[in-house]
């Protein structure tokens, strides 16, 4: 049965199967009371509100625990449906203290909104006071039912105020409803909040502070509350005018929210729930990080540098210089820095502009600093350089292996998908050197020296040959080279000398992975920030096509991006050997395809890397530069290098939201919009297409980046090709010559966008890639070797620096660090050390240490903890005080030319007297 047909109200519903009474009414918009329900829990019929009357029944079933039945004929609202709702309404107000002046008031339409209380109530009842005024489930209850007062005695509790990062906790107004104990264990996974009943007294919920418990404060606790007990700070007293459903400006994930906004400040914000890659659900920066975007410290007009000073300028003469000074250096000495914060349509034209206008290839970004190694490896083995498989078809896994990532702290929302997961019982393998909070859940912890990766990967692939676990049909019609792949693993020496796992324990991993399918790969910037980068997602490839987990759901591998907009930025071809789409700048025929639309020949070579540029700007070789949205001088290896080429250039254009280290060096700074204050479209990881919308007008005169861009395009003498009314014009433009995305349009993305490839307008998209042929024809194995990492520990820099990032902070933290309670969260830089190697160094936990390598020093305090293993070093590089890059190797890996980030040698010793 497809639907079943019943009754509401008179009203004929149809619904799907397995749907409750509850669902069905609201979806047809009619309201019934619930306090203990919660789209995001499973119903528990507690709080009796939602009693309705049906027909041949003698009992009041709770319509959120009951499904609909074909013919069922429901009441919602009778007289004694009503009054039975007043009695439980009643018990619960006096059970549990809530304050009743809020609830009960002849003349609340007369108060004023200046939070005046007409019958003079003390401030800590009176609904005017209450931060949920008028949105408050419990006083649409009271309304709805018609409940006038309470017979019991009422006792206000006079609970203290529980202050907390972002929100507050009132457990005045407390109803003991459970959503907040339940959401945020059956939801988050996280189980932080318990209740403390104590016989409707003094009820509340623990612990007394979040802040020193394992809380993440991700505010889903906040969002499900039906009283003000739990409210974030910023939406206190404050209702939107409007609201935009927008992408969240930080990870990969590509949350969407619901931007609230009034006198052109941010509200409100919310998880976007349905076809959504998080389905109503944030993390902190998601739901409290948006505080930049209203910052004093933002770029409100254009700065040129004059006598040594960076001094206020207009956009006439800021615009005039930079066509004047780039004019001067058309060709290879000239290179432009695009930005994975950007929009798809925006590095489209900064690609655009650098090879039409500029006439070099010379273009790149942050990717190739975390996933160039993915684009590389993938191309090379399937054909497309991209996560093969949807977020939400984690949770349908029979096994997911993760290794390099973090997960739970840099895309938080997909690892609920592994939590969810696993209570439907799959296995869970984590490869990682330092312990993470996925490890709680995990049937197996590889614990492997960091930069082995490619001997622990290949260890699983020869224990799958070895066995028999090899999906023989599979290897045998949809591969090619497994011959030489199989005769490589039996060159492999003994392995756990090099890992430091176990073999047994490799070869466990690798049955688990290999049986329990369909059998997902995870991985981030763990194992593609190496010199071996390509060669740790080409193993991982092999093992992936050995066991058949490719080209069906819920399997394949999978490359967690980074930043926002890591996915687009590639696709629209801000790379130097690609054009949009992944189309070889090499190839004649893709290259004309641009030549004809652009009305220009192209430059036939490919360009810099970003290393490279650098590299070429100390030797004179790059004399212009143009960055856009990117932070170099703290995001990139061996960062005193990278000041001094930027300081050795003629000509420095920074195009940013903050005056950042970056824009700091510039001749010329251009104040850009964020992402909340312009439309356009990012990528997320898994290749879905989403629009970013307008919530709030830029600062002063700062404009989008892609307005500026188009404007030099036009100064330059590219007016024809730079004349755009809108970023819809570029993505319309963009669609015509990038295949993958040929069907993508703004009025095709506004129901939970769109999947590449996507290449006509009747196409659907693609939640899986690869199904039934791989995107080259056949799935290529390629042989790997081990190569150690290009600097190792010794005895003058004994251990070992890994870098990573943190829940709370973001990249270089030019956004994050301007988040009041971010900063409360975590305000500096830490240097994490296993208690072991603190004892040994005499370095007790909160004491400065001074981290050194060949390149750098910085100082920080220490934390010592289990989470790093002997020998290991963890620093992130959010901290400009303490820039963790100066450390780091620049050595390159050879194919995809992505820096040494993850392992380089260092010391340390105790700063005495700090």
């Amino acid at each position: 049965m497809d639907e079943i047909c019943l009754t509401i109200d008179g009203r004929e519903i149809r619904a799907p199967p397995g749907t409750t009474i509850l669902e069905a009414a609201r979806m047809e918009g009619i309201y019934v009371p619930a306090l203990c329900h919660h789209p995001d829990l499973k119903p528990i019929g507690s709080c009796k509100l939602c009693i309705v009357s049906i027909e041949g029944w003698s009992t009041y079933p709770t319509s959120c625990t009951t499904p609909v039945e074909d013919g069922m004929v429901v009441q919602t609202i009778t007289d004694e449906l009503q009054e039975m709702r007043k009695h439980t309404l009643e018990m619960l107000i006096s059970l549990t203290n809530h304050p009743a002046g809020c609830l009960f008031c002849e003349r609340n339409e007369e108060c004023s909104d200046l939070r005046e209380c007409m019958r003079k109530f003390p401030i800590t009842v009176g609904c005017k006071y209450c931060p949920k005024n008028e949105e408050c489930e419990l006083q649409r209850a009271v309304s709805y039912v018609g409940l006038t007062h309470v017979r019991y005695p009422i006792a206000y509790r006079n609970m203290p105020v529980l202050r907390e990062p972002f929100f507050d906790r009132d457990y005045n107004l407390c109803i003991l409803c459970g959503r907040c104990v339940r959401i945020c264990q059956d939801v988050r996974g996280e189980g932080v909040l318990k209740s403390n009943p104590d016989f409707h007294r003094m009820h509340w919920i623990g612990p007394e502070s979040l802040q020193e418990s394992d809380c993440k404060f991700c505010g889903a606790c906040v969002d499900a509350c039906p009283t003000g007990a739990l409210y974030a700070r910023f939406e206190r007293w404050q209702r939107p005018e409007q609201t935009s459903v927008t992408t969240c400006p930080y990870c990969g994930v590509g949350c969407q929210m619901e931007v609230g906004t009034l006198d052109n400040r941010i509200v409100r914000v919310r998880g976007e729930r349905g076809d959504t890659p998080n389905n109503g659900q944030l993390c902190v920066k998601g739901r409290f990080g948006l505080e930049f975007v209203g910052s004093p410290e933002r770029l409100q007009y254009p700065l040129i540098r004059k006598n040594g000073q960076l001094v206020p300028a207009s956009w006439e003469e800021a615009l005039s210089l930079i066509v004047e000074r780039l004019s001067d250096n058309k060709g290879d000495s000239f290179a432009f820095l695009s930005s994975a914060k950007c929009s798809n349509e925006e590095n489209y034209l900064a690609q655009k502009f650098a090879r039409l206008v500029m006439n070099t290839n010379n273009v790149d970004h942050c990717a190739r600093l975390c996933h160039a190694s993915t684009v590389s490896a993938l191309a090379q083995a399937f054909g497309s350089g991209a996560m093969t498989n949807s977020i939400e078809e984690l949770r349908g896994a029979g096994c997911i292996f993760i290794i390099g990532s973090n997960t739970s702290e840099q895309h938080p929302v997909i690892a609920l998908q592994i939590k969810e997961a696993k209570k439907r019982g799959a296995k869970i393998i984590v490869a990682n050197p330092r312990w993470i909070d996925l490890c709680k859940i995990a049937d197996i912890w590889l614990r492997q020296v960091p930069g082995t990766d490619v001997p622990l990967v290949l260890e699983m692939c020869r224990t799958v040959q070895e066995e028999g676990l090899i999906d023989r049909a599979f290897v045998a019609e949809r591969t090619e080279g497994y011959e030489a792949f199989q005769r490589s693993l039996q060159e492999m020496g003994e392995v756990h000398l090099v890992t430091g796992v176990p073999n047994d324990k490799i070869r466990e991993a690798a049955r688990m992975y290999a049986k329990c399918g369909p059998s997902s790969i995870i991985y981030s910037m763990g194992i593609t920030q190496h010199t071996h980068g390509v060669d740790n997602i080409l193993a991982l490839a092999s093992l992936a096509m050995m066991t058949g987990n490719l080209g069906k759901p819920s399997c394949g591998i999978n490359p967690l991006r980074g930043q926002n907009n890591v996915q687009g930025s590639c696709d629209m071809g801000a790379l130097p050997n690609l054009l949009p789409g992944y189309q070889a700048v090499i190839n004649p025929d893709l290259r004309h395809k641009f030549e004809d639309l652009w009305g220009c020949s192209l430059p036939d070579k490919p360009g810099l890397t970003v290393v490279e540029m650098m590299n070429a700007a100390l030797e004179g070789r790059i004399k212009a530069m143009f960055i856009m949205g990117e932070n170099p001088c703290l995001s990139d290896p061996d960062i005193q290098h990278v000041v001094q080429a930027l300081e050795a250039l003629d000509f420095l254009v920074v195009q940013d939201i903050f005056l950042t280290e970056t824009a700091a060096l510039a001749d010329v700074v251009l104040p850009a919009s964020s992402s909340l204050e312009k439309d356009g479209t990012f990528t997320n990881t898994e290749r879905r297409v989403q629009r970013i919308r307008k919530a709030v007008n830029p600062p002063g005169l700062a404009r989008p980046d892609w307005s500026i861009l188009a404007e030099l395009g036009c100064r330059m003498g590219y007016a024809g090709q730079f004349a755009y009314s809108d970023p819809s014009a570029v993505m319309e433009e963009a669609s015509r010559v990038t295949p993958i995305y040929g069907g993508i349009s703004y009025d095709r993305l506004d129901d939970g966008g769109l999947r590449w490839p996507c290449p006509t307008r009747e196409h659907p998209g693609t939640v899986f890639l690869h199904k039934g042929q791989f995107t080259r024809g056949k799935g290529l194995f390629i042989p790997v070797t081990y190569r150690p990492s290009a600097e190792l520990p010794d005895l003058e820099y004994p251990f070992i620096l890994t870098t990573g990032r943190i829940l709370c902070h973001y990249h270089t933290g030019t956004m994050t660090r301007r988040v009041a309670d971010l900063n409360v969260l975590r305000g500096e830089e830490l240097v994490e050390i296993n208690p072991a190697d603190g004892s040994a160094l005499g370095i007790q936990d909160g004491e400065l240490v001074e981290v050194a390598s060949r390149r750098g020093r910085v100082r920080a305090r220490a934390r010592t903890t289990e989470r790093s293993p002997p020998g290991v070093v963890f620093m992130t590089f959010h901290f400009s005080e303490t820039p963790t890059n100066l450390l780091t190797n620049p050595a390159l890996d050879p194919v995809a030319k992505i820096p040494e980030l993850k392992v380089c040698a260092v010391k340390l010793s105790r700063v005495e007297g700090a």
